[in-house]
């Protein structure tokens, strides 16, 4: 057996000569991984995962690596709009480095699961955070911005919740309102805000609901018009209908932002002042 063992052992570095090596790239990768330890690792405990690995996706998922050029700049990106907002608020440097997940894994596409919806970004238990479509850097692009924006200030509100539990009576704001995880994409926007909620996903349950509507507070410049302003004059049951679920979404935001400054000494309102400033 000890035999066999060294013969199957021996046969990998054998295999690996064949590889071609790039000296630049080789370079590259030594001062992206010394980047990443002094200003990552070190500095908040967080580790950068950007070479592939199957455990960073399910079974029934596929993913795509990010390309190695897109490492830094995405990494610039994630400190600008995400870490940066939290250190320039009262009590926020205390929070996020309290908080802060132990991975942050970065995929070059999308996640595409076998039901035909496509994951933008995943949590677990506060321990990761999974970006997507990074091989597709845009910060000018809106539609790419707001895709990470909303991807990571989503995961990172989890970390709220599952730690501190939703703000007492969160579900009752909109009992009847809720959906299921596996039909939320078959509601149409219009019909969510009736509801309550700030999108489709929102549906699925009281957590997503919370992060969704915290993301959505953080990242969208117009979110009191599109989410808390009356319409006036209505004349429709259509518009009465909005204009009910923006008072439910009121009452959340309401409901949030207490739970937040309660629990984590972070005011909301000021943290999105510090996103917003930066958009």
């Amino acid at each position: 057996m000890a035999a066999i063992a060294i013969a199957v052992v021996s046969c990998y570095p054998d295999e690996e000569l064949d590889v071609p090596v790039n000296d630049d790239q080789l370079k590259l990768e030594t001062e992206l991984d010394r980047y990443i330890e002094e200003n990552f690792t070190q500095r908040y405990g967080m580790a950068i995962r950007y070479r592939f690995e199957d455990r960073f996706v399910s079974p029934g998922e596929r993913a795509t690596p990010p390309e190695l050029e897109v490492v830094r700049p995405m990494l610039d990106f994630i400190e600008t709009f995400w870490i940066d907002p939290y250190l320039e608020v009262t009590n926020g440097r205390e929070f996020f480095e309290d908080h802060v997940p132990a991975e942050i894994v970065l995929l070059g596409g999308f996640i595409y699961n076998d039901d035909g919806t496509v994951t933008l970004g995943t949590a677990d238990a506060g321990a990761q955070i999974t970006f997507t479509n990074v091989n597709a850097i845009d910060p000018d692009d809106l539609d790419w911005r707001a895709l990470q924006l909303q991807t990571v200030y989503h995961e990172f509100a989890h970390t709220v919740h599952q730690r501190y539990k939703l703000p007492s009576a969160f579900e009752t704001i909109s009992p009847s309102g809720y959906t299921s995880a596996g039909s939320w994409f078959n509601l149409p926007d219009e019909e969510a805000l009736e509801r309550g909620f700030v999108s489709p996903y929102a549906t699925s349950s009281p957590n997503e609901d919370f992060a969704e509507t915290v993301a959505f507070f953080l990242f969208d410049t117009d979110f009191d018009q599109n989410f808390t302003v009356d319409e006036e004059a209505c004349e429709t049951a259509e518009c009465e209908a909005r204009n009910a679920g923006r008072e439910r979404i009121r009452q959340k935001l309401a409901a949030i932002s207490e739970h937040y400054v309660k629990v984590t000494n972070v005011s909301l309102e000021e943290l999105r002042e510090a996103v917003q400033a930066k958009l």
